[in-house]
């Protein structure tokens, strides 16, 4: 069996901490990531809205110029980072689209 791992292709920043993400399935979702934004590396994006907006994708998923990432795996499956608790994340909203055709 071959696994095919899902990376984010691009992202379109929106408002707050929102970000349409398109992954390299197709897919594509509008992720709030403000649950996600946790500790000291975050601490300038969560401060900054130019920062949050500077977002690029490098390495396959979301960074930013101070070295910040999220994992593209916890983007694509929904799930909590391994640092939170089980309600730290909770609020993590959102929504698989249809692939563009």
């Amino acid at each position: 069996m071959t696994w095919t791992l899902v990376r984010v292709q691009s992202i379109e920043p929106r408002e707050g901490f929102t970000a349409y993400v398109h992954f390299t399935d197709g897919s594509q979702r509008e992720i709030n990531l403000a649950p996600y934004l946790q500790g000291p590396i975050f601490e300038p994006i969560r401060n900054d809205p130019s920062l949050f907006r500077s977002m690029r994708v490098e390495g396959g998923t979301i960074a930013w110029p101070n070295g910040a990432d999220i994992d593209p795996d916890v983007l694509y499956h929904g799930l909590k980072p391994a640092w939170t608790s089980n309600s730290a994340a909770t609020n993590c909203e959102s929504q698989f689209l249809e692939p563009s055709v």
